[in-house]
């Protein structure tokens, strides 16, 4: 078992279960996590904001033509 960094809900996450670079949820807050190592399981917080920029800064280059 694992706490939630954010808001030390129990969450129901096995060693078994997950592998690294899965993304899991916290189902008291909603924060998503990516699973760093198994073995302990470690987990770190998803930036959502730096995955929304880099697309809209892709959709911006490839709409002006620099980079179609």
């Amino acid at each position: 078992m694992v706490n939630c960094p954010e808001c030390e809900n129990d969450l129901d996450i096995q060693e078994d279960d997950v592998e690294e670079g899965e993304i899991v949820s916290c189902t008291e807050c909603g924060t998503d996590f990516e699973v760093v190592t198994v073995t302990p399981l470690e987990l770190k917080a998803v930036e959502e904001e730096g995955y929304e920029d880099d697309d809209e800064e892709e959709a911006e280059e490839t709409e002006d033509g620099d980079y179609a």
